[in-house]
């Protein structure tokens, strides 16, 4: 697992599903020109909504998140915010499904792409 990855799932993840930093705190991410900066919120998701990672779904602040991601279409930042909703299926597929049907206009075509597979197929492709 590499160091961002690390970072962002087990220790922002972690700290911000324990209470031990606020939303806000995470969301101020996305204020970087750095991508691996603005893809930490995405990936702390993981263990929001992750078992393996202690999460058991979070979905309110989970889709907050991803909506400040929507209109970046770095490809790191399409693959993170991907990620993050696929992650979310597994625990509320019904709040997923209104995310993206809200942000059908604005989303990558491969976030839709693989979300929507999730969505029907339990698979990522």
């Amino acid at each position: 697992m590499g160091f961002s990855r690390l970072y962002s799932i087990n220790i922002i993840g972690y700290c911000l599903r324990e209470g031990k930093i606020d939303l806000e705190f995470v969301k101020d991410y996305f204020k970087s020109s750095n991508v691996w900066i603005r893809r930490i919120p995405l990936s702390a998701t993981i263990a929001l909504n992750q078992k393996a990672n202690g999460g058991k779904g979070d979905p309110k602040r989970t889709l907050e998140i991803c909506a400040l991601a929507v209109n970046d279409y770095e490809a790191m930042i399409s693959k993170a915010l991907s990620w993050a909703l696929r992650e979310l299926v597994k625990v509320d597929k019904d709040s997923v499904v209104k995310f993206i049907n809200s942000y059908e206009k604005e989303l990558d075509k491969k976030v839709l792409r693989e979300v929507r597979k999730k969505i029907e197929t339990g698979k990522k492709i």
